[in-house]
């Protein structure tokens, strides 16, 4: 049989923004970098403002965050690409969706600039220590101080900013370096302050509890409360010392934007993720806050509150040389863990600005891949941008950040416990895991510990309103002016693209003359899925359910035909320059998000062909795939896919591979065809009637050499003698026969 010409184009090979996906590990690193780095300012800061309590708020905002954690994880379970935006625009519509997630970016685009200003901090004042102790002092006044720490938070943010322009598992791979040396320097410092304990009895006191007599009841506390009858109220103390501490609590919203780069299988890695983010901020975090209390003077601490672990470092038990030396690697990790902190916000912000593009609140161009890394490269540096904008507009100065600081989290933590409440009657069904506190009323789930987490994240977020009054200005200019900016954006959007289609995943396209296995880095073996259809891709998430990724590559390709028209695409005739930017983009976003749902990798492609099955097995030829899966056609048996298929195999050059062709419908049933010659499958009754003749033949001594395959090769014979000869028309009436014979077994 001739072969069927092939046209002169090339294979394109589309890569997305995010195809990588992550461990549990890297995945907590990445939050971790936010949370646990606030253990080198929280508790100077907290203290500060309220008091000497502030180590039991702190603690209490620790263990309350596993409560937020949890309405994260359910919203997760619900959405891949969750967060703030998607989940309260499901619950409650894009108003205020658009509203929620301005005042969470005020504080992404102060949690870098705080972070990396406060590492900066840190250092200058190790190196103004040990100038000292070296004899050769440097005297630096504070806003000296500040302009350093300004500079090397610049450092800090561009560092970042090009490790994100690289990718996600880049700025994953240093999130976990990172951690792994801070969990040492964890190790050293609790067990030292324990022994500290030990040896100096005399500080083994906790910190006095919070009550209205020991909080500090001054402007910088109680803001506008200052003066007025809410002031004595010890309920609104203790939320004003709550609300403080808050910032102890970020970086929630950032494991919901890397939930779509957790691998296989995902929920149960969120949990871990959010299990190993508890304890170790728990550990880290609030232990550290009550050891500085006790361990070091009252009449000292004031001069740490900008870097409280090297003040504990330095008022431990031990040998001054050897406490600078631990100060020394203190600051160190500090400027390790909070220059993390920059990536965090870097990573968190970016999610949720892809997700406004995507809902069509910005325009696409913000989601154009980065032309190497295949990035969303303009949305990092907006982000980037704004943060060193927002360094240089500090000069440096960490309170100022700090003061600034929180507003828009616990708004965002308030609106997405609310959506996650409402959700919980508008949509019960669709999620693998819920908040725990749920009762049954006359068949009806009430969700009371949704419930009572939006209640008092609501109560936090209102005390802060009039208590956290720096923040309160700027975060509500901030945030109305990005929500005018998003609405804005999204009406011209709406204009300039009609027909909606704004949720399209952004794709990068590079043509090839020819594909090969190292072309597209995936190993001999793989699985070669042919899909057409992006509202029928059963067989691929199946697929996916079932194949480790790291171990088996899974290939997602269509074959682009000439003339076509799509029965899907409506009534547009798109030529092969435009096909790509509709249906193709159709096809491919649906497979990127069954992938991200599996949180399995996956290799796309689009070969050019007049010939759909001489498509589909000449690419599984040439990169080695083993099994070829495919729909069922809606005009084809699943007999004929197979034959077309192996029609195609058999025009393929010499040496031909062996391949298996499975074709699945969408009720489950599966067709396996072997192409090209193989141990065909027999039926019971075949195989004994095989043997049957081979007992019956060798019980003559002079055939007890004869084996069962003698039997086929002169029943086949035969067969082809008359095939040939004058009996043909009885031979293929036989059959027809068994053909049309009812097959029970297949």
């Amino acid at each position: 049989m001739s072969t069927i010409p092939k046209p002169a184009v090339k294979v394109f090979v589309a890569t997305t923004v995010m195809l990588t996906f992550i461990s549990f590990w890297r995945a907590a690193a990445i939050v971790l970098s936010d949370l646990a780095s606030s253990a080198y300012y929280v508790g100077g800061d907290a203290e500060k403002v309220i008091g000497k309590s502030a180590p039991w708020f702190v603690l209490a905002v620790m263990l309350f965050s596993y409560a937020v954690r949890a309405i994260y994880i359910e919203s997760s379970s619900m959405f891949v690409r969750g967060g703030v935006y998607k989940v309260v625009k499901s619950a409650m519509g894009g108003q205020l969706a658009k509203l929620s997630v301005s005042a969470l970016l005020f504080d992404y685009v102060l949690t870098g600039p705080i972070s990396a200003v406060s590492a900066g901090q840190y250092l200058v004042g190790f190196l103004q220590d040990l100038s000292t102790r070296l004899h050769h002092p440097i005297t630096l006044s504070d806003a000296g101080v500040n302009y350093c720490a300004a500079v090397f938070g610049c450092l800090v943010t561009g560092y970042f900013w090009h490790k994100n322009i690289q990718g996600i598992h880049e700025s994953s791979e240093k999130a976990l370096r990172i951690m792994q040396i801070t969990t040492v320097m964890v190790v050293i410092l609790i067990g030292w302050c324990l022994a500290t304990l030990v040896i100096h009895p005399s500080t083994a006191h906790l910190p006095p509890l919070p009550s209205g007599h020991n909080l500090l009841k001054t402007d910088e506390s109680l803001g506008w409360l200052h003066g007025t009858m809410f002031a004595n109220l010890t309920w609104i103390l203790l939320l004003v010392g709550f609300g403080h501490s808050v910032l102890a609590m970020s970086g929630e919203e950032s494991l919901a934007q890397v939930n779509r780069e957790i691998e296989h299988p995902k929920l149960k890695n969120l949990e871990k993720a959010g299990l190993v983010i508890f304890l170790y901020s728990l550990l880290f975090t609030g232990l550290v806050s009550f050891f500085a209390v006790m361990i070091i003077p009252d009449n000292v601490r004031p001069n740490y509150f900008a870097n409280l672990i090297s003040g504990l470092a330095m008022n431990v038990a031990g040998p001054y040389n050897v406490k600078l030396l631990f100060q020394g690697f203190v600051v160190i990790v500090g400027a390790l863990i909070l220059s993390g902190a920059v990536n965090t916000a870097i990573v968190g912000a970016n999610g949720v600005l892809n997700r406004l593009s995507e809902d069509g609140v910005m325009t696409p161009w913000f989601r154009k891949p980065h032309h190497r890394f295949g990035t969303s490269s303009r949305i990092i540096n907006l982000i980037a941008g704004l943060q060193i904008a927002t360094i240089l507009a500090s000069r440096g100065n960490v309170y100022l950040l700090a003061a600034l600081y929180a507003f828009g989290v616990i708004w965002s933590f308030s609106f997405m416990s609310l959506a996650v409440f409402v959700l919980r009657f508008t949509s019960p069904e669709g999620r693998e895991w819920r908040v725990p506190g749920n009762i049954r009323i006359g068949g009806k789930e009430i969700p009371v510990g949704v419930g009572l987490i939006a209640v008092l994240l609501f109560s936090i977020a209102i005390v802060n309103l009039f208590t956290k009054t720096l923040a309160t200005k700027y975060g509500i200019a901030f945030s109305i002016f990005l929500y005018v900016v998003f609405t804005i954006s999204e009406r011209l959007n709406q204009k300039t693209v009609a027909g909606g289609g704004h949720d399209l995943e952004q794709f990068r396209v590079q043509a090839q003359d020819d594909i090969t296995a190292e072309a597209m880095e995936v190993r001999p073996g793989n699985i070669l899925v042919a899909v057409r259809d992006p509202r029928n891709l059963f067989y691929l998430r199946e697929v996916l359910k079932h194949t480790d990724t790291t171990k088996q590559d899974v290939v997602v390709m269509t074959s682009r035909l000439y003339h076509r028209e799509y029965s899907f695409s409506g009534n547009t005739n798109l030529d092969s320059s435009e096909v790509f930017e509709e249906y193709e983009r159709q096809l491919f976003t649906a497979v990127v998000n069954e992938a991200e749902k599996q949180g399995r990798h996956v290799s796309l492609l689009v070969a050019p062909t007049n010939d759909v099955f001489e498509s589909i097995v000449a690419t599984g030829a040439r990169l080695h795939s083993t099994v070829i899966v495919c729909g069922l056609s809606n005009k084809l048996t699943p007999e004929e896919q197979g034959k077309l298929t192996g029609d195609a195999w058999e025009r393929l050059p010499d040496p031909k591979p062996r391949m298996r062709l499975i074709v699945a419908s969408a009720d489950g049933q599966k067709w396996e065809f072997e192409l090209g010659p193989h141990t065909p499958r027999m039926r019971r009754e075949d195989l004994k009637l095989m043997h049957d003749i081979w007992l019956q033949v060798t019980r003559d001594p002079a055939y007890s050499k004869l084996h069962h395959y003698h039997v086929i090769a002169v029943a086949l014979k035969e067969l082809q003698q008359r095939l040939n000869g004058t009996e043909s028309a009885a031979a293929l009436s036989d059959i027809r026969d068994e053909i049309e014979r009812k097959d029970e077994e297949f």
